[in-house]
């Protein structure tokens, strides 16, 4: 009969907790990507595409750098000024959901995340709510996975003579 007690007052706890990580929460770490909106899932199950990360670069499926600089980088993820906008995922049609997930999988993209060396992206991170790893995930799961999108859409052209 205890084990029963302690089992129907542990039940509503749990159901609260989950609850709250869906209907609490109030945002989550989001970019605006074209047409998309990229976010954070506040529970792993609802995600739309899962990503690991790997201490191990033969193990990547993608090589994302973290520069001091932003003028080197592919994106700039940067909200900490005073005009920070809220809100900035909302409104659009379509948004993906990701999660990072604790071990990479087969399926789902593996990123090295590194100061230096080989890079498919290179990203710069000021950010009071993105983390290093989110603003990788989000930037990964931006382009669905894939390796490096198509230099045209990253880079100035190159003018020759």
């Amino acid at each position: 009969m205890l084990r029963f007690k302690i089992l129907a007052s542990v039940v509503p706890l749990l159901a609260a907790a989950v609850l709250r990580g869906e209907v609490g929460s109030t945002s989550h770490p989001c970019i605006a990507f074209g047409e998309t909106a990229v976010e954070l899932a506040s529970v792993p199950w609802g995600a739309d595409l899962h990503v690991g990360f790997t201490d191990d670069p033969s193990r990547a499926t993608v090589r994302v750098q973290l520069t001091d600089d932003a003028d080197a980088a592919d994106f700039a993820l940067v909200d900490d000024t005073s005009t920070s906008e809220t809100g900035a995922c909302q409104g659009h049609a379509t948004t993906r959901t990701i999660a990072i997930s604790g071990w990479p999988s087969a399926d789902g993209p593996v990123i090295y995340l590194s100061q230096k060396g080989a890079a498919d992206y290179r990203i710069y991170v000021r950010s009071k709510t993105f983390s290093p790893r989110d603003a990788a995930a989000l930037i990964v799961g931006a382009i669905g996975g894939h390796r490096r999108m198509q230099a045209a859409s990253l880079q100035l052209p190159v003018l020759t003579r």
